[in-house]
């Protein structure tokens, strides 16, 4: 019963933040701080040093 009550109120958030323009704001801020920490890069490079070593 819990996980259902999570689940919309999960689903509530994300509607409102869609209707308001925000969900999207926030991911483009999102991706720009990751970019900018060089957390995208790192990733880059973790996922190809796991490939490689397969």
């Amino acid at each position: 019963m819990v996980v259902n009550m999570k689940a919309k109120m999960k689903a509530n958030i994300n509607q409102k933040l869609t209707e308001m323009g925000e969900r999207e704001r926030l991911k483009e801020i999102l991706r720009s701080k990751l970019t900018e920490c060089g957390w995208k890069d790192q990733m880059k490079a973790h996922c190809k040093d796991k490939k490689f070593k397969r």
